[in-house]
């Protein structure tokens, strides 16, 4: 389940955007362009379908700071995604979810005003104007709809202000899957933004022997997925060890895991010139960022949504290419989205079918410009990709 296209009013300065991505996508533009609120957006919705939405707008200072220049009066937006089961028609089996969160008075309070997830498609078979319901919520009044549409009315206590009813209308003993799956999908969406990387940071730190197989979104349990996945999955072994030795040549032997106390394991570099392996907590930063960036790209089992802010942060030019390529086969397995500022990390990917959007800061509000292909490739005739962001001229596409 992808998606198709996301209309966003009234949220920071996504005052008023319409995106249509691709598979594989790279968001350029200025600083203070709205990159990181677009990738935030996105975090938003996975959160509101987990069940956490009040807490995420508190982590930010309330509704009031989420708003666009503090005074809008809610945030919208409508989601339009592909089939949730592989093999569906996309005209007739695309889904739409709409959600508005309404501001209460002035201060950073807001409940959910309307929420709706519903196929479009099958409008003009009835031969109606309502599409074909899954859910609909109008402020405490909230309906649920089985696969033949009949509604079953939730108690009005039962339907939190601050909660989204996709977060809390799922489950194995719900009639209709397609709302459960719809929820799942999103909620497994994966946005990372700072992984912190210090000396003092836990995924330098040993960890409790767990089966994991995502990342987190801040990254701390990457020791965890390693272990899991290096142990597990031969490809993936294979794919990290291949890496890892186009990065540093040679030299590099494998990853090992040895146990630490208390049920625990640590991750350690083991090389081919040294005879002690070298322990996480004594690999450089960008070694440690490389080898995230690695895990979540070659997952095979990966996240529905992968969105990583400025993948470049912390990586010696020559790693740029080595991130998108996988970054190009993560996206035949699932959507990928990158924001970056690095002219070679661009470069990278001269050769790779993506869609390429530009944000530019205008008139107080965030402006989206997704490139055609027709249009890019006129420039690539005389400028890199990376040349021309250098330049300012693909901004200025914009």
């Amino acid at each position: 389940m992808k998606i198709i296209q996301l209309d966003i009013d009234g949220y920071r300065s996504l005052k008023n955007i319409s995106w249509k991505p691709g598979d594989l996508n790279v968001i350029i533009g200025p600083n203070g362009s709205g990159k990181s609120n677009l990738l935030r957006f996105l975090e938003l919705i996975a959160v509101s379908s987990q069940g956490r939405l009040g807490k995420f707008v508190q982590t930010f200072g309330g509704m009031d700071a989420l708003l666009w220049d503090g005074k809008a009066e809610k945030i919208e937006w409508t989601l339009r995604t592909s089939p949730i089961e592989q093999g569906r028609s996309m005209q007739r089996d695309s889904m739409t979810y709409r959600a508005e969160m309404a501001r209460l008075g002035a201060g950073s309070f807001y409940r959910i005003q309307h929420e709706l997830l519903a196929n479009y498609y099958r409008v003009e078979s009835r031969q109606s104007d309502q599409p074909f319901k899954f859910l609909e919520r109008f402020g405490p009044t909230a309906k649920i709809f089985d696969e033949n549409e009949h509604g079953l009315v939730a108690p009005e206590e039962s339907v939190p202000d601050e909660e989204t009813l996709l977060s809390i209308a799922s489950g194995p003993f719900l009639a209709n899957q397609y709302i459960t799956r719809f929820q799942q999908n999103l909620s497994s969406w994966s946005i990372y933004h700072d992984v912190h990387v210090n000396k003092d940071a836990l995924i330098r730190q040993p960890v409790v022997t767990r089966s994991e197989r995502t990342v987190d979104s801040d990254g701390q349990n990457l020791i965890a997925v390693l272990h899991t996945l290096y142990s597990e999955d031969r490809d993936f072994k294979k794919d990290v060890n291949y890496a890892m030795r186009t990065a540093f040549g040679e030299d590099f032997d494998e990853l090992v895991f040895p146990p630490a106390a208390d049920q625990k394991v640590q991750l350690r570099v083991r090389w081919k010139s040294l005879k002690r392996e070298q322990s996480a907590a004594d690999l450089s930063d960008g070694t440690l960022r490389f080898l995230f960036l690695l895990t979540v790209l070659a997952s095979p089992s990966p996240a529905r949504l992968i969105a990583i802010d400025e993948p470049e942060v912390g990586l010696h030019p020559s790693m740029l290419p080595i991130v998108a390529e996988y970054a190009v086969d993560a996206a035949i397995r699932t959507q990928v989205i990158l924001t970056t500022h690095s002219p070679q990390f661009l470069d990278s990917f001269r050769d790779a079918s993506m869609t390429t959007t530009v944000t530019k800061w205008k008139d107080g509000e965030t402006v989206l410009r997704t490139l055609s292909g027709d249009e890019l490739e006129y420039w690539l005739k005389e400028y890199s990709l990376g040349s021309l962001q250098q330049s300012g001229e693909l901004e200025e596409m914009g």
